[in-house]
């Protein structure tokens, strides 16, 4: 009774602390797309920017059309800060000013020439399909982020014509370069949706329209990378809990028994003889790292092998899921090899008694991926 209390005390322990444990992290890359990987969650003064750019921008509707496109053109500058929470969206705001040349027909010969000036603002939420889409990788080149936000622009009163003021919509797609791993080259497209009376023109349109294309750098500041994590095994979490909740049934029949059976018979206990035991370690995604949870395990087989003097076959695994089937080759072998070492090392096995094989994904055990990120170790006196 005492052991299997014992038992049932380190199986909960083993329990608790996997699920304390929730992953092996992987910092700057993750193995499968954005959208399907969790990522640990930073500072609150990590993965900020900050944007200086100059955009060429043109006020299009009404009779801008009529003039000369280069006589429309203005050029401004642009500041923009903001802040990724995950690899793949984060927010901004982005401030933009200056000089926004309008034209109007007075009905004379020559179009009226506006010369406004002009403030506006926007707060942009940013998806950066690159690292959505496809895998994480803090190192990449290039990346492809659609935003869409929402603002509020002024243009000043000039030449006699009165002030206006009017809330925007904002859409647009930043490409950005990488540079360093702190300075990004950013180029942009976007449009800006205002009232129709933006620019004290009323033709009887629905909206006024602002394009800009700009080029600026980005500073990254604070920490830059992330931090993926792989969720727990569930399937061996459920399978720990099952022996624990087993344990408890029997430990709660015990205890209906007497302490002491004096008028029972003498029974002589029947000799088992083992023949064959096989004992599984469990990896975490892209690790060779043995969890503690599974170092009952091992110990079970090191224990076996040492009562029965039996050698000990190690073979290591990989999912085929993830990896290239060379890179799942070398990984099964790290696996392979790190639980003959323990064998060794911890609990005395001489090294003559293990023989070590690696299948990488080529061969898989189990039909659920996840179960083939192992090694089996068998011992066999045959």
């Amino acid at each position: 009774m005492k052991a299997k209390f014992l038992t049932l005390t380190l199986l909960s322990c083993f329990v608790l602390a996997t699920s304390a444990q929730n992953a092996e992290p992987q910092v700057g890359f993750s193995t499968e797309s954005g959208a399907k990987t969790n990522f640990k969650k930073n500072k609150a003064g990590d993965n900020w920017f900050i944007s200086i750019a100059g955009a060429g921008s043109i006020l299009i509707g009404d009779d801008n059309s009529k003039a000369d496109f280069g006589d429309r053109l203005n050029i401004n500058p642009q500041l923009s800060f903001g802040k990724f929470f995950q690899p793949y969206w984060g927010f901004r705001l982005q401030l933009a000013g200056g000089p926004l040349v309008g034209y109007e027909d007075r009905g004379g010969s020559d179009l009226f020439k506006q010369k406004n000036n002009y403030f506006a603002t926007h707060l942009d939420f940013l998806l950066d399909v690159t690292n959505l889409w496809g895998r994480y990788n803090e190192k990449k080149v290039f990346h492809l982020i659609p935003w869409l936000g929402l603002g509020y622009a002024q243009r000043f009163e000039n030449q006699g014509i009165p002030r206006t003021e009017t809330p925007t919509a904002n859409a647009g797609i930043l490409t950005a370069f990488r540079l360093s791993r702190h300075v990004d080259l950013n180029v942009e497209v976007q449009g800006i949706l205002t009232n129709e009376d933006f620019n004290r023109v009323y033709k009887y349109h629905l909206t006024d329209f602002i394009a800009q294309a700009s080029v600026g750098l980005t500073f990254k500041l604070g920490k830059t990378d992330w931090e993926v994590i792989e969720p727990t095994d569930y399937a061996l979490l459920n399978d720990l809990n099952s022996q624990i909740n087993n344990l408890r049934a029997q430990n709660e029949e015990l205890s209906k028994r007497p302490a002491s059976c004096p008028d029972c018979p003498t029974v002589v206990p029947a000799t088992v003889v083992n023949n064959y035991a096989e004992n599984v370690v469990f990896f975490r995604l892209n690790s060779s790292k043995i969890d503690a949870n599974q170092q009952i395990n091992i110990y079970n087989t090191a224990q076996f092998t040492k009562e029965y003097n039996l050698p000990i076959k190690v073979i290591g695994y990989a999912d085929k899921n993830t990896g290239t089937s060379k890179y799942n080759l070398g990984l099964s072998e790290k696996r392979a090899r790190a639980v003959a070492k323990e064998l060794i090392d911890k609990y005395g096995i001489s090294s003559s008694q293990i023989s070590i094989e690696w299948k990488g994904s080529d061969e898989q055990p189990y039909k659920e991926n996840n179960w083939n990120r192992v090694v089996i170790m068998t011992a066999d006196k045959k």
